[in-house]
This record gives C-alpha cells, structure tokens and sequence, in this order.
C-alpha cells in the first residue's frame, strides 16, 4: 500500500522508467500537463507548467503520438477538459467519463494498542479469504510512518444517516473508553494498526464530468453523478462489519474508518477505474481495441481508467497487461 521495504516491489522507478532513460527519453517530474492540442498540420503540442513552486512556468512541446497515462483522477479530467476545448479534442467520445467503477470495497482498520507483534512488519498483503463466490477479505498492512492515519479516521460505525452513524459510534465508544483513549493515544499508531480490504465483483458504475459543488468549492472541477439503476454504493457492507467485529475480537481491537465514511456515508476506494473504456465505436466507447482514441489518430489511453469491469482484485497488474499489450500494438523505432 505504501511500498515494499525490502525492496521486492517492482516499482517504476526500476523498471519502465528506468529501462525508458535507458532508451533516450526524458522524465520530466513535477511537470503538470494543462492541455494536449490536435494541430491542424498533424500531431499534437503537450502544454505542461510546473507542478510545484508558486511562479508558474509555461512550457509546451510536439509529438505525433500522445499517451495519456494519469490514472482515472489524472487522465479524465484533462480530456474532459479537452472536450470542451475546441482547440483541444472536442471530437472525443461522447461516452467520455461513463463507466467509472470500484471494486466496490470497504476499507477498515483494527486499532490494536495492546498487541505485542509489530503490524508494520511483513508482507504487505498476506491472504485473501474468500467468502462467497464474489467477495473477498484481504489484511493489510501499512508500513513504518504511516500513522498520519491517525488524523483521517474515526470509529467504524454503519448508518443510514448522519445521526445514526454518530450514535453507533459514541455507544462503541461508551462501552470501552479506555480502549478507544489507548488505540488513539497509541505512541507509534502504524505499529498497532491492521488494515482489512474488503472487496466484490459486483457491478455498479457512475459518470464524472466537471461540474460545481461544495467538495470542489464551487470552482468548476471534478464531479460525480450516480447512473447505476441500483443507487449509489454503500460505504459500510454487513459482511465486511461482521469480519471486522470477530477480527478486531482476536486481537482486542477497535474499528475505524476513514472521516469521509462517518461524516458523509460515501465509501471509499483504492482501485478508481474505468471512465475511457473501450468500445466497438465511439458510441459504445473512448477506445479501441488498441487504446487509441476514436476520432483521433495518434491518441492513446493507457492506464485504469481503459478498464471497462470490476476485476475484484487489485487492478495493478491488469493494468500492466493492457499497457504491454498496447505497446506492442505499435511499431518499434527503425
């Protein structure tokens, strides 16, 4: 979750990146790209500014081909934007920004201030127990400095509303006190902490498109609309809750949550895909069976949000195989 500190991880610093150097081409950090414009001689020109420092510095440079690779909260809302550009892509898909989906899982920690083990230590992710034929509960763990956690969570407590959330977690609360003033006062709360990942491979799907709202401060940015007949998911599963109690039971644990989950009822995710899936066409999709953008020669979308279902699992190395698969697609240098 945090990464591997034994260094097994096949991260991209010492693979793809690094094999990429290898080959010529330039990494460029803390580069923001704002815009990718279709020219009308042919190509594209990537705009980009510095992502940190308060003076902004504008660059930009040409290329036949682009990629888009940020991830479903990186690629969308540029193309979104783009869309709406008309010296950007404004020929994209119509289905731009539909069919984003989770896992739909929930996220629930264990709080265990009087376990002797060190939680932070060993793989990070140990089993998976199946418990029916499309759900699934894995143990996690965080490594060593992740207890700024501590600052984002709250008693795990499920709930239709507001009031009832607050009113199962001061009655968790009430029942042990000194537990609940231990597991947060907890001097290295990483060490105490196990993180249960629940998942499901059942679908459910919702639309992102810019918009306004409260959560973008009524600046115009990212936002959400549920489009899935079934509703919006739930943030609290009774299976999940259920394994949640016999686990935190064992170890003398309390539950926690993410303050979004207690404060709001909106679930939370680690695996964001989908919104540029593939299709027959653009009426059916973003991309085709290669990656590359209908309407748009040259244009590829290569990363989570070209997932078009709900794997169930973590996504990272379907993602890898489609990227290696589309590579492929293309012909290599003379």
């Amino acid at each position: 979750m945090t990464g591997c500190r034994v260094g097994a991880k096949n991260t991209l610093d010492r693979n793809y990146l690094y094999l990429a150097e290898g080959l010529g081409c330039q990494v460029k950090s803390e580069t923001e790209v704002t815009a990718v414009r279709a020219l009308e001689t042919g190509g594209y020109r990537v705009e980009t500014q510095n992502a940190l420092g308060r003076r902004k510095h504008a660059d930009s440079v040409t290329a036949d081909k682009v990629i888009f690779s940020g991830g479903v909260l990186g690629t969308l809302p540029l193309l979104l934007r783009m869309q709406e550009d008309p010296r950007g892509l404004p020929r994209l898909s119509p289905t731009l920004g539909y069919n984003v989906r989770t896992n739909s899982e929930s996220l629930i920690g264990i709080i265990a201030p009087e376990v002797k083990e060190d939680l932070t230590q060993g793989i990070a992710i140990t089993s998976i127990l199946h418990t029916d034929e499309h759900s699934h509960i894995e143990p996690v763990r965080y490594g060593h400095g992740s207890s700024f956690f501590r600052t984002m969570t709250l008693p795990h407590a499920p709930g239709g509303n507001l009031v009832a959330r607050l009113a199962r977690a001061a009655t968790d609360v009430a029942k042990n006190p000194g537990l609940w003033a231990r597991a947060y006062t907890a001097r290295d709360f990483s060490r105490k902490t196990q993180v249960l990942l629940y998942m499901r491979t059942l679908e459910g799907s919702m639309r992102f498109k810019l918009g306004r709202s409260v959560l973008t401060g009524f600046r115009r940015g990212l936002v959400s609309e549920i489009t899935d007949p079934a509703g919006a998911p739930s943030a609290f599963m009774e299976e999940a809750t259920d394994l949640a109690d016999r686990f935190a039971d064992k170890v003398g644990g309390v539950k926690s949550s993410l303050v979004t989950e207690l404060a709001f009822g909106t679930p939370s995710t680690a695996h964001i895909l989908g919104g540029c899936v593939m299709g027959a066409n653009a009426d059916e999709g973003v991309i085709d069976a290669e990656h590359r953008a209908f309407g748009y020669d040259g244009v590829y979308i290569i990363d989570g949000s070209a997932v078009s279902a709900n794997p169930g699992v973590n996504p990272s190395l379907t993602i890898t195989a489609l990227a290696e698969r589309a590579m492929s697609k293309i012909p290599a240098k003379a």
